[in-house]
Order: structure tokens, then sequence, then C-alpha cells
């Protein structure tokens, strides 16, 4: 059967027709803030006290946009007698999201989990020398990210929560162990099996003196 003529512009009204009587969905940005995904990958935000310099994460970077400096310091031995120790401190690290693609392998690489995606967008420059940011905003924006989503029910503890709850569940007992007093013995209370009770203590008569005699000898 042959289409009628004007049926498609018919239905192109048509569909006009229902969209013009719709509330309209735009959202006023930046009145309006629009509520994003909690996986969004905004920036990269860096959580310092974790990274070990291992460099990992700039090795991987198929656009080689992470900068890191550092230096070694000496740390000295734990113990007396001990051996020095030497330990990478991180002087720089800086992302240029002017070259960033976004694919997140820096976060899947590091081993010790110092980067982590923010959903933070809204960091426009008017030049682009400027979108190279240094470790001071990085660790700005690690502040925004967000939590991580609870475990399943009946899913297993992980690892480093467990370590972490026995030690400190341990150093607690030590800590009332050593809070609590000595007991003390009960007046008149029998001694301990194979303890030797001092002279003069305890239950029974009190040893005799010597006699003496006149010139001051023993007799």
């Amino acid at each position: 059967m042959a289409p009628i003529p004007g049926s498609g512009l018919a239905k192109g009204l048509a569909v006009t027709l229902r969209t013009m009587t719709k509330k309209t969905v735009t959202a006023q940005y930046p009145d309006a803030q629009p509520e994003l995904p909690p996986r969004t990958r905004g920036v990269i935000g860096l959580f310092e006290e974790n990274c070990t310099v291992c460099m990992l994460c700039a090795r991987e970077c198929p656009d080689w946009c992470i900068y890191i400096d550092s230096h070694k310091e000496t740390v000295p031995p734990a113990a007396p007698g001990g051996r020095e120790r030497s330990r990478n401190v991180l002087d720089r690290f800086a992302i240029d999201f002017a070259l960033c693609m976004y694919c997140g392998i820096c976060i899947e690489v590091c081993p010790f989990d110092a980067l982590f995606w923010s959903p933070e967008f809204e960091y426009a420059e008017t030049d682009i020398h400027e979108l190279t940011h240094e470790r001071d905003k990085l660790r700005d924006w690690m502040w925004t990210v967000p939590a991580p989503p609870a475990l399943d029910p009946g899913a297993e503890e992980p690892k480093e929560i467990a370590a972490a709850r026995k030690s400190a569940e341990k150093s607690a007992e030590k800590l009332a162990a050593a809070a609590q007093p000595e007991p003390t013995p009960e007046p008149g209370a029998a001694p301990e099996p194979g303890a030797e009770a001092a002279p003069g203590t305890g239950p029974g008569p009190a040893p005799q003196a010597k006699p003496t005699d006149p010139q001051g000898g023993e007799s």
C-alpha cells in the first residue's frame, strides 16, 4: 500500500506538538548543578601519604602527562644497633590535564591506593599552561572523592581492615592489662604454695629470742 502523501510531515508535526506541551528538562547550569553518577571520571585526586614514588603511574601513562620529582633521605635505625635505611620523598607530583585522556590506567596500576577518581569537573582555564595541576591542587580534589560503595551482605571483610582491627584489639588488650592494679593479699590469707614466709610474718607464733647471760653472751 502506497503511503499517504504528507503522512511523514503529519507525524513530525505531532512529535513537535507533544514536545511543546511537555515541561522543559534543561538544567540551568551553573545555577543548577548536575547530578553526576558516583563513578564519574572528572579529575584525579592524590593521597600523597600513600605515594612511595614507585613511578608506576608515570611509566604506564600512555600520554606521559604525569610529572614526578623526588629525592632520597636516610632514615635512622628503629632500634639501637640497626641499619640505616633510605626512602624516597615526594617533591613534585603534577598532572597535565591538557594531555590526559582520562583512561584511568594510572589509578589502576597504583599499588598503594594513592590515586582516585573525583567527580569534580569545574577546572577550566583560559591558558592551556594552567591545566598542569600540582600536588596541592590534586590533594584538594582528594576530599571530593566519594566514599566507596558498601560491601554486599555476607561479603568477606577486606584483609587490610581485618589486620588493622586485630592489631587494634591486641593493643587495647595490652593497655587494659597494664592499667589493672596488681592484687594485694588479704590480711590473714594463706601464702601461695611454695612461698616461704618471712620471719615474724604470717600466721603462727613469733620466734622466741635466745636468752642472754649477764656478761652479754648467749647462753
